[in-house]
Parts: C-alpha cells; sequence; structure tokens
C-alpha cells in the first residue's frame, strides 16, 4: 500500500510542474484543482489503510466542497475578462 502512495504523490508533481511552468491563469487553475482532487484522494486512501472515519469525512469533504472556491474564483476572472 506504501507502494500506491508513493505513485500518488509522484501523480501530484506533475500539475505541480504544470502550475509552476505555464504563466497562464486558467492553466493554473485546472492545475491546483487537479491538485486539490488528488490529495483529497490521498486522504481517503490513508484513512481506509488507518480506518479513520474522522479523516475518511474530512476526505470527503474537501473532495466535494475544495473546489467549489476555486470554481467561484474562476467565474470572478471571467467576468473580469469580459469588461477589460
Amino acid at each position: 500500500m506504501n507502494g500506491l502512495l508513493i505513485a500518488m504523490i509522484l501523480a501530484l508533481l506533475i500539475p505541480m510542474y504544470e502550475a509552476w511552468r505555464d504563466g497562464d491563469i486558467w492553466q493554473k487553475m485546472l492545475a491546483f484543482a487537479s491538485i486539490a482532487t488528488k490529495t483529497s484522494v490521498m486522504i481517503l486512501v490513508v484513512s481506509v489503510q488507518r480506518d479513520d472515519l474522522m479523516l475518511g469525512t474530512v476526505g470527503v469533504i474537501i473532495l466535494s466542497v475544495g473546489n467549489a472556491g476555486l470554481m467561484l474564483l474562476a467565474h470572478v476572472l471571467k467576468r473580469l475578462g469580459q469588461y477589460d
């Protein structure tokens, strides 16, 4: 199971590199949304390993609500771009 977590951490580095490399704001936002989703799935895997219900609950909340703020920011940036 530790190999699975190492593979997930390596998969997490791909969007981090993309966010660092690309200057486009939309690509950065997509990369950060991917990071949030991968992190919450990692939390769920660890909670199943440890048999910890509270940690699993936090992972589900992050997975379901975590990207809502990012989508709101994307909408605000889109609106600002329409008027400039």
